[in-house]
This record gives structure tokens, C-alpha cells and sequence, in this order.
């Protein structure tokens, strides 16, 4: 295991699929097991480096660069990166793909746009079907399904726990994490 090995688990998905529960869940057990990572959420990162964005095309598209860029400079470091965005055309994925390079994971984090409505608690879907939000992803703007992610995880179908055990299998074939009897079993505390 390399104690310098980066990656950048980029995990897409509609809003409520479940990328930010899945990104602090790995978060932990990855800082439970003395690895440094650190948490890119799409929401938090509005707030503060991508505030001056909308939700244009082109907005999105340079907010992804961002973050990209952001999640490349950490994993140079050592770093883990889980970076929890929607992502939601092909171009965006591609892009991030290149800028990062060699130890992108791409993981679609998928759930029905049913379970993502019930999962709202901030209503935000609700608001979208009135046409309070334009270019909402799923309603009112567009979601390009992965063609070919590294990992899918059905959110409504998996425990959180199991989903994160999924998530660690990219990380133990690249090195960065121990595995048991090339088995690619977590030896990770729960």
C-alpha cells in the first residue's frame, strides 16, 4: 500500500441519490483507518469557491472544472478526494476524467427520480415541477446517465454500508488501500 497514493472517487448523481451520505460515510471509515481524504460536496462548494455560478450549462460546466481542478490538487497530494456532484452530462465527466487523469474513479450513484423526490427535504424537487428552479437536473434540466461509470450503486437497493465497501474495492486495486488475500475485502473498520 502506498501511503502517498491519491485518487479522486467522483460520484454523480441526481440530487437525493445519495452522493453526500455515500461521500461522509467513506470519509470516516477511510479516517478511521488513518487515511487522509477529504469530502468535495457539489452543495457545500456553492456556498464558497463556485458561489459566482449559476445553474446555466455553461455555469455548470465551469463549476465542475473547478471542482476538478480542486480534486487533481489533492490527490497530487496524497489525498483521497470524494467528490460528491451531479455532474450531469457526458461532457462534465469526460472533462473532470482528463483533468484529474490516472486515479479517477468514476461512480454513478443511482436511484430512481421517485426515490430522489422522497429522499427531498428540502423541496427542491417540488419547487422545480412549479417552475421555481430552472435547469432543475431531472426535471427541467438534463441528466446523461453514465454510458460506462467505474462503479454504479443503486441507492434504494444496497445498504450505506455496502455501498461504501463497494466504493473501497478501486481504491484497494489501485494500491491506496490494504486487501485481504487479493480478494479485494475491505480490512477497514466499519
Amino acid at each position: 500500500m502506498s501511503a502517498s497514493c491519491g485518487a479522486v472517487i467522483w460520484m454523480t448523481g441526481l440530487s437525493g441519490a445519495g452522493k453526500s451520505t455515500l461521500a461522509d460515510t467513506l470519509h470516516r471509515r477511510l479516517k478511521d483507518a488513518g487515511r487522509a481524504s477529504v469530502v468535495l460536496d457539489g452543495d457545500a462548494l456553492r456556498r464558497g469557491l463556485t458561489a459566482d455560478l449559476g445553474f446555466t450549462p455553461e455555469d455548470r460546466a465551469e463549476n465542475l472544472r473547478r471542482v476538478a481542478h480542486v480534486a487533481a490538487l489533492f490527490m497530487q497530494q496524497g489525498f483521497i478526494v470524494i467528490a460528491a456532484v451531479i455532474s450531469p452530462e457526458h461532457g462534465h465527466r469526460r472533462m473532470a476524467r482528463e483533468i484529474v487523469g490516472a486515479g479517477f474513479v468514476e461512480v454513478f450513484v443511482n436511484a430512481p427520480l421517485t426515490v430522489c423526490e422522497s429522499r427531498d427535504v428540502k423541496g427542491l424537487y417540488a419547487r422545480a415541477r412549479r417552475g421555481e428552479i430552472p435547469h432543475f437536473t431531472g426535471i427541467s434540466g438534463p441528466f446523461e446517465v453514465p454510458l460506462a461509470p467505474d462503479v454504479m450503486i443503486e441507492t434504494d437497493r444496497v445498504s450505506v454500508e455496502e455501498a461504501v465497501d463497494r466504493l473501497l474495492v478501486p481504491l484497494i486495486a489501485m494500491g491506496c488501500l490494504p486487501g485481504e488475500s487479493g480478494l479485494g475485502k475491505p480490512r477497514l473498520a466499519k
